[in-house]
């Protein structure tokens, strides 16, 4: 019954939220339409107004033009000017007063006149400036008349004399009274709408509430749209007011004054009549479903009776107290629903049995398994992990900490695991990865993954992997790599590792021009260390001499043992003038090595040979011939020397 009620209300509520949305769009379509209509109606009115008036002030221009005899200048004489303005007294129904200025912007005449107006500069003001450049009829911005005292709006037209600015003739509407938007004020749209005249420049103009008129309209965050008007954008939008609430809006433009007309409709207003309808429509429909629900309780009841022992039934076949359904019933579709429950279920009995089967004999397969395994669902999470892998691991696996296992993959391998795992959960491609991996008890371990997608008739249900423990094998390959560019005696380079950075820095010189240089020297007197002392005092001398080579130079240089007694650094990013300095430290502090052996003190000396890379340098051999002839010369020289070339 109570579901019953709560369909009622759903459906209620799901026809009446239809209902309110599209009503609400047909409301806004129409009174969008509707202050379209108004906006441009309006803004047209006016445009015909300021056409008009800027029409008649050409006109008037004209006739003080010719009023002037042939070759002669327009007429400047305040009271000949004053005759012929009020000779055009017509348009004072138009304006509240005419000026006539001249080319410096000086007032010559008025009409009607006000004391104190002749002689006032009008140079400075924003619209003769427009008209003496421009030259074309213009509306001022809204301004206080210095004369009057009183809000005012100037419309304007240019006079010329032989082709050069003359003037101007202006003819000044009082925003208040001077008829301009009378029209606004006998136009009704509803109890709360209203229309408004502001400047593109962001002035009101005309407003109901006469205490706006000359304040700046709202900021762009206010009212965006707005703004957008008054660059010359013309539409409808929904945006607050400035005495706070949303409106309907609609912008339209008065070019030739630079205006922007907008109609303004409350929403209240406008959803007043829609939300009067959809609340008298629920009151109604709650009625009649209260009146509809005890019929519609009564028969429900009734249907369901089968239904409700059909469900007793089949909670007992779940709870194992019954093998089958057995109902009787006229209703066939009942029947047939109750053999279809039967038949589906000895389906699935049979189906849970061979599943049983097959996970016993997987889990005995992987148990057994000596590698470690694991299995995951579509979404990566790990299912199963055999006690291969949790031993090799030291990690166990739990529903609660499923992805701890994920977790302890190397901080620098971890990215690059889990964008590859990711990739080939979208695509089924394979999963193959060689990672550090730290164990429970600290150990860090390598580890190589090799996951593959499975699938059942086309249908993805997961991936199975497997984890090879790789820790021994990296650890000879990296054994092998160290010994194939080192030397054994020393731990420093050997030729070949030598060489090999060489022509990276020379192939870096070629690419960027970083400056490097290299240094080659071999020791002077050491065959007597080997012929007196034996092979041990030799390479003793020469481990002696590799670590403090090693600890002279930078953490960026490569040293090296080229063979024998002879010995190479490669300073990277290094001037000449550096590495000279570089190898006179080293001269000097291998000269301090002393070995001893039966009373005797040995020690060695070092001719150093220096060079930079420079322009010709193709093959590092070219700069290992001129650093090897330096060393040559050093030695010539006397020896425990350094030469540069």
């Amino acid at each position: 019954m109570i579901g019953l009620a709560a369909t009622w209300v759903v459906v209620a509520l799901l026809l009446l939220g239809s209902g309110w949305l599209a009503g609400q769009k047909l409301v806004r379509q129409t009174n969008f339409t509707h202050l379209s209509y108004e906006s441009h109606l309006i803004a047209e009115e006016i445009t015909v107004q300021v056409d008009n008036r800027l029409t008649a002030l050409e006109r008037l221009s004209s006739r003080l033009d010719e009023a002037a005899h042939p070759g002669d200048e327009a007429p400047s004489d305040e009271e000949a000017l004053r005759s012929e303005l009020r000779h055009n007294d017509a348009l004072l129904e138009w304006f509240d007063g005419l000026v006539v200025a001249d080319a410096e912007g000086e007032i010559l005449a008025d009409w009607p006149v006000v004391r104190g107006r002749t002689g006032l500069s009008t140079a400075e003001t924003e619209y003769f400036r427009f008209v003496k450049s421009v030259r074309r009829p213009y509306v001022s911005e809204p301004f206080i008349g210095r004369a009057s005292d009183m809000p005012l709006v100037m419309f304007v037209v240019p006079r010329s004399q032989d082709g050069e600015f003359a003037g101007f003739v202006g003819g000044f509407v009082n925003i208040h009274s001077g008829g301009l938007f009378q029209l606004l004020h006998r136009r009704r749209l509803g109890s709360g709408g209203f229309a408004a005249v502001a400047t593109a420049s962001g002035t009101i103009l005309y407003h109901p509430d006469s205490s706006l008129v000359l304040r700046p309209v709202p900021s762009a965050d206010q009212n965006p749209r707005l703004h957008q008007a008054l660059d010359g954008w013309q539409g409808e939008a929904v945006a607050p007011l400035i005495h706070g609430g949303k409106a309907y809006q609609s912008f339209g433009q008065v070019w030739p004054a630079d205006w922007v007309v907008g109609v303004f409709l409350p929403a209240e207003q406008v959803h007043a009549p829609l939300q009067g309808l959809f609340r008298e429509l629920w009151w109604f429909g709650v009625g009649f479903a209260l009146l509809l629900l005890p019929l519609m309780w009564w028969l429900v009841r009734h249907a369901l009776t089968p239904l409700h022992r059909l469900e007793r039934q089949i909670d007992e076949v779940g709870e194992g107290r019954r093998r089958r359904v057995t109902l009787e019933t006229r209703m066939h579709e009942i029947s047939r629903l109750a053999g279809t429950f039967n038949r589906v279920e000895g389906e699935r009995s049979a189906a849970l049995e061979r599943l049983r089967d097959r996970e016993a004999f997987l889990d005995g397969v992987l148990s057994s398994s000596p590698l470690g395994m694991f299995v995951t669902d579509t979404a990566g999470s790990i299912r199963y992990m055999n006690p291969a892998l949790t031993a090799l691991t030291g990690h166990g696996f739990t529903d609660r900490e499923e992805s701890a296992w994920v977790r302890h993959i190397h901080s620098e391998d971890h990215p690059a695991a889990a964008d590859l795992w990711q990739h080939s959960l979208e695509t089924g491609d394979d999963f193959l990865r060689q990672f550090r991996y730290l164990r429970a008890d600290g150990d860090l371990l390598w580890l190589e993954v090799h996951a593959s997608q499975v699938a059942v008739d086309g249908r993805t249900i997961g991936f199975v992997g497997t984890v090879k423990d790789i820790t021994e094998r990296h650890q000879q390959e990296a054994l092998r790599r160290w010994e194939a560019e080192h030397d054994p005696l020393t731990g420093l380079l050997n030729r070949r590792g030598f060489e090999r950075r060489l022509e990276e820095a020379l192939a870096e010189w070629h690419k960027t021009g970083t400056p490097s240089a290299l240094m080659l020297f071999d020791l002077d007197r050491f065959k007597p260390i080997n012929d007196q002392g034996g092979h041990a005092l030799g390479d003793e001398m020469l481990r002696r001499i590799a670590q403090v080579v090693a600890w002279e130079v930078r953490r960026s240089d490569h040293v090296a043992r080229q063979g024998g007694d002879e010995f190479g650094v490669l300073l990277p990013s290094c001037t000449l003038a550096q590495a000279r300095r570089i190898a006179e430290t080293l001269r000097e502090a291998v000269a301090e090595i002393r070995v001893r052996y039966q009373g005797h003190e040995y020690r060695v000396t070092l001719s150093v040979g220096v060079t930079a890379f420079q322009e010709g340098d193709r093959v590092a051999a070219t700069v290992i011939r001129r650093a090897d002839a330096a060393s040559y010369r050093a030695k010539a020289a006397g020896r425990n020397l350094v030469e540069v070339a």
